[in-house]
């Protein structure tokens, strides 16, 4: 993976609006998430591991299939708690986010029809997401996904040279189906604790970048997925921004809360900055800083 320049033109286009959906699971060894490899060829984040997302598609708006959904727009949009959001853009995230976990590891969040005899089935069916939820009659599980954080890439990136403004949602994997990695566009995938994740990636056995590093670290804090669940439906999705620096020639990302940030309140804990050194990303304290 290649991370942009410390001198990297600033991006005057808008972030592109996309989900993430952090699967969790609860296991022997304590609260597990899923990681996708992504092909070292991919446009965005090639080599590295990530929560399954992707961009907001032109078909995540169909009305048919926000008929589907088990939520109405409105209720959805209160979920977001984003005033600047329309209902039906909240409730096309919503899509991107069960889509996107569908296409990508083959989870799919659905009730009704042929979901619960044939989901080993349904994952190998061709054609569109949405003409396979009308085709099975599904309806699709909004209440499983939960917002938990907002991440927006700021003007001058320092991981890709595209700008986003993704929203990650949490969600407990559903019974009786297995996650696995398409062998297209991810390449490895893996459950495992957040704790051991950030131990693999310092020892350079795992690639990541920020918004990944820190979600583990923020969800490295619980044991359990129910404890997830319920601080993501008590406090909502908090809003990050970082902002990179200049610190005599080291790229450094700050954080809410950081001395150098806009804003003062830190939102999620661990630390507030990330250094790019020894061609990764890490904290000020290595890897004590992340609290693991």
């Amino acid at each position: 993976m290649v991370y942009m320049e410390i001198n990297s033109i600033e991006v005057t286009a808008p972030p592109i609006p996309a989900a993430t959906v952090i699967m969790l699971r609860d296991a022997p060894s304590g609260m597990e998430v899923f990681l996708l490899r992504r092909h070292s060829a991919s446009a965005v984040l090639g080599g590295v591991f990530v929560f399954p997302g992707g961009k907001l598609d032109k078909g995540d708006a169909d009305p048919g299939l926000h008929a589907r959904l088990d939520h109405r727009p409105d209720v959805l949009h209160q979920r977001l708690r984003e005033s600047g959001l329309g209902s039906d853009t909240a409730a096309s995230l919503w899509v991107a986010a069960l889509r996107e976990s569908f296409e990508e590891c083959g989870v799919l969040f659905a009730s009704g029809g042929a979901a619960a005899l044939h989901w080993d089935g349904l994952r190998h069916e061709g054609g569109d997401f949405a003409d396979l939820i009308q085709r099975h009659d599904l309806r699709l599980q909004c209440e499983a996904l939960w917002p938990w954080s907002r991440w927006i890439t700021p003007r001058v990136p320092s991981v890709t040279n595209k700008r986003f403004d993704t929203r990650f949602f949490v969600a407990r994997a559903p019974v009786g189906q297995q996650a696995v990695h398409d062998h297209v566009e991810a390449i490895e995938s893996v459950w495992i604790t957040p704790r051991a994740a950030l131990h693999r990636y310092w020892a350079g056995q795992m690639e990541m970048a920020p918004p990944q590093i820190m979600s583990l670290v923020h969800l490295a804090r619980f044991d359990r997925v129910a404890a997830v669940l319920q601080a993501a439906a008590q406090m909502g999705p908090h809003l990050v921004e970082p902002e990179p620096h200049d610190d005599n020639g080291t790229r450094v990302i700050c954080y809410p809360g950081d001395p150098r940030h806009t804003v003062a309140q830190q939102t999620m804990p661990g630390p507030t900055r990330l250094r790019f050194v020894n061609q990764r990303f890490e904290p000020d304290g290595g890897l004590a800083a992340f609290g693991v």
